[in-house]
């Protein structure tokens, strides 16, 4: 059975851990400063983090979650935003990514939001077809860009 509850500081290695498997192109340093700042309130996003465990109570994935005044395809200016989606291999395909899903769901919803969306990077087909799965339209591929000043 999966259960999905909200992190707390005592997950933060936990939550380390699958943070650095989701994102590896960045320190364990850098992502200890952003639970850091998340547990002391200070982070701006993400404004919460969803854990799933399995039976025996061992995390096995995690959604991190924000709103955003903007999101590609949506039509509202209050959006329920997945900023990190992750199940570790091992437990794909058991009903983990759809329970994180409705959990974030009903986040969005208790925030007063009328949409949830994601991104995913253009080539990572098991993204998008576990958002398509769940209920995701694709909306579109985007190419960002930035420059400093």
């Amino acid at each position: 059975m999966i259960a999905v509850r909200s992190a707390k500081p005592v997950d933060a290695a936990a939550w380390l851990q699958l943070r650095h498997a989701l994102w590896p192109g960045h320190s364990a340093a850098e992502h200890r400063a952003e639970i850091d700042r998340f547990f002391a309130g200070d982070a701006r996003e993400p404004l919460a983090v969803l854990l799933a465990e399995d039976g025996t109570g061992c995390p096995v994935g995690f959604a991190e979650l924000s709103i955003r005044a903007y999101a590609e395809g949506c039509s509202t200016d209050r959006v329920a935003y997945l900023e990190g989606w992750f199940v570790v291999p091992n437990a794909r395909g058991q009903g983990v990514g759809r329970a994180l899903i409705e959990a974030a769901e009903q986040w969005g919803r208790a925030q007063g939001c009328r949409e949830l969306a994601s991104d995913a990077e253009p080539d990572n087909e098991v993204s998008a077809a576990a958002h398509r799965a769940l209920g995701f339209d694709d909306v579109g591929l985007v190419r960002c860009f930035r420059k400093d000043l």
